[in-house]
């Protein structure tokens, strides 16, 4: 902790030796060690841009502020360097800085020495060359002579400081710097409104954890905004140095207040991606290319079994149970891998894999297209898939009916979530999954059913529910992440409501809070839900009126009652329930309200009331576009809510919250 004290304040200098490491040349073995420096982590670098370098500057200023930080910890002259350019390397001695410039005055060192491609440097040449620059070398040229005394550690790292910034594929201007940051000046100076979340996304995907995806997703929408400002300049320049008020410049203005809603529009998505909590909040809609290969051509199903080792007293165990567990008509073709990535690869529409006990490491992703059962044959602790290397996902489900069963699933290094269901249906049940960064994702059209299941360790959300989903938690365990489930934002009018259903779950330990719902806070109309929940005016009573209004099909659903009287919003539309888990919920229409299921309600009823308030701005649309009766199929769009049973303890900042953006 020491050393890395010394590496990012300038003002430690009261350690005798040097704190930072040597790089020996590998060329010229006269030639001296340097600074080993250009191996600096992010927040090395973060703490000497935020408290020294870029702190209060604007945009216009960094130079000047890069300046002023050199004059406070660059030792102005006594220290040697090595000179590096393409061509040649030259050892010089600096005898001046001009901290204005960034440039230091140097000299050549005595015995002079220099490795170069061009034999034709000499000494001479050499002089002369200096010369022609007037002696004065920028500093992002300049690699320091390593000195054990720890006197030029700060002139070192200030060096590198300089070259990371304005040399590096010219790091600042590329990753950093926008040409719109100077019209964008306001109260935030500019290392908080810019160089904090460019910089700390830079480093994100320096370390992959940002999907490739989204990275692209990113440099796609800079490109683009970058193009748009340069036509909106072109524009305005056009408009201020016309003198007439004719036609041409009222389509000019038109076509710049085009151009600038476009720029907007890019530069908020931008903002969200450079934003680490907002990145994963709203993730991105990846394109999922998977192609679902169908029934094999013979019309058949096989059987995979996967077993590092296939001992006969578990083949006969495999028989008895799984195989063959009473006399059949027609025979059952059978695979066998000790794989279960190839054995998923070679699954058609309709086929099994059964995976046996054992610890198997993949590098690679699942990817289930299609309608297949993979199920573990013993406890899920026994059966583990552990996902080995850097990747950005574990398993991508597209089929239309997956089943995963007695399977636990263990995720490092991961950018992604451990499951993501893109489209179709998955059922996930009596599993474990050790997460990584997110748990599951539920995108937008898919539909989970997960039941007796354990879900931990995610840096994000344990379970992400997106806009027009259906999700269904039944019996299961959700701890030890950052957020237990998260409910996307879906009050955007091009967003369906998403169908939750939250029965027995235990949801807890989990960082901040058990479930989080998110939603804008640019829109008056959720302003004001908010407000309407947050002062009590939409009252319990209220609440189920208007529901009572909105939702005609509510009239046989009574909700449940705690003892202290607070009232649990269950089954908004309950016969539209996935038919698979029907049966299953009835044995918890009744269930009572302990201390710990108190969430429940207030889940419920912030949910009922944002769903209210959806079909509230619906209506308004169609009334505007003139339409005063709604079709129904228009219309039934509300949330399905059933939140029965669920227990919330020990969540950082409580059972339910809200995220307003």
């Amino acid at each position: 902790q020491e050393d890395d004290d010394a590496c990012s304040d300038y003002g430690s200098r009261d350690k005798p030796g040097t704190a930072l490491g040597r790089t020996v040349p590998d060329g010229n073995v006269l030639f001296p060690d340097i600074f080993h420096t250009d191996h600096l982590l992010f927040y090395e670098r973060f703490k000497a841009y935020q408290d020294y370098i870029l702190a209060d500057c604007k945009a216009s200023e960094v130079k000047e502020f890069t300046a002023e930080y050199l004059e406070k910890v660059l030792e102005p002259s006594g220290w040697q360097a090595v000179w590096r350019t393409n061509v040649f390397e030259v050892v010089v001695e600096v005898v001046d800085v001009e901290y204005s410039a960034l440039k230091a005055v140097v000299r050549l060192c005595e015995p002079f020495l220099c490795e170069s491609q061009v034999s034709t440097f000499t000494q001479e040449c050499m002089q002369e060359l200096l010369e022609l620059k007037e002696r004065q070398i920028p500093l992002q040229e300049l690699w320091v002579v390593y000195d054990e005394s720890g006197e030029f550690d700060q002139t070192a790292l200030a060096v590198e400081h300089v070259r990371h910034l304005f040399c590096f594929k010219r790091f600042f201007y590329q990753c950093i710097w926008r040409t719109w940051d100077e019209e964008e000046e306001d109260d935030f100076d500019y290392f908080v409104r810019c160089v904090e979340p460019r910089l700390r996304l830079h480093y994100d995907i320096l370390e992959h954890r940002v999907p490739s995806g989204l990275v692209a997703d990113y440099q796609n929408y800079l490109s683009q905004c970058e193009e748009l400002y340069r036509k909106f300049l072109n524009v305005r320049n056009s408009i201020s140095s016309s003198d007439s008020d004719s036609e041409v410049e009222n389509v000019s203005m038109v076509e710049g207040l085009k151009l600038y809603e476009k720029i907007e529009h890019l530069k908020q998505k931008l903002k969200l991606i450079e934003n680490p909590l907002l990145r994963y909040v709203f993730g991105y809609q990846k394109y999922s290319g998977l192609q679902a290969k169908g029934q094999r051509p013979t019309g058949t199903k096989i059987t995979h079994v996967v077993s590092s080792t296939m001992m006969a007293s578990l083949l006969q165990s495999l028989i008895r149970d799984k195989l063959c567990p009473e006399p059949c008509g027609e025979e059952l073709e059978i695979q066998f891998h000790n794989d279960p990535l190839a054995a998923v690869n070679a699954c058609y529409e309709g086929d099994t894999v059964i995976i046996c006990p054992g610890h198997y490491v993949v590098d690679g992703v699942f990817c289930i297209a299609d309608s297949v059962e993979l199920e573990g044959y013993g406890l899920p602790d026994d059966i583990v898939i552990e996902k080995q290397g850097k990747g950005d996902n574990f398993v991508d489900c597209t089929g239309a009916n997956i089943k995963i069963s007695n399977l636990k699933l263990v995720q490092h290094d991961a950018v992604e979530g451990i499951l993501n269901v893109h489209h179709g249906k998955t059922t996930l049940e009596n599993c474990v999954l050790q997460c990584e960064t997110t748990g599951i994702t539920v995108r937008t059209s898919a539909e989970l059913l997960m039941k007796n299941s354990d879900l931990y360790g995610a840096k994000g959300a344990g379970v992400e529910i997106y806009p027009g989903s259906t999700c269904t938690l039944l019996d299961n365990g959700i701890h030890h992440c950052k957020e237990g489930i998260l409910i996307k934002n879906f009050l955007d009018e091009h967003y369906d409501v998403p169908r939750i259903s939250m029965i027995n779950n235990m949801i807890h330990n989990n960082e901040g809070y058990g479930v989080v719902l998110v939603k804008p806070t640019a829109a008056s109309d959720v302003k004001d839900a908010s407000a309407e929940r947050t002062t009590g005016v939409l009252t319990d009573l209220a609440l189920l009126g208007i529901m009572f209004l909105l939702f005609p099909d509510l009239g046989n659903t009574q909700p449940t009652r705690s003892g202290d009287g607070k009232a649990c919003v269950e089954g908004f539309r309950q016969e539209e329930l996935p038919e698979c888990v029907t049966d299953e919920l009835e044995l918890y229409e009744q269930a009572e309200i302990s201390e710990q299921t108190e969430g429940n309600y207030e889940i419920a009823n912030e949910l009922g009331a944002t769903s209210v308030k959806k079909s509230q701005m619906r209506k308004k649309r169609l009334s505007e576009l003139g339409i005063t009766e709604a079709d129904d199929n228009l219309m039934s769009q509300e949330m399905f809510v059933s939140i029965v049973g669920n227990q919330f303890k020990w969540n950082g900042k409580g059972s339910f919250g809200t995220f307003l953006f």
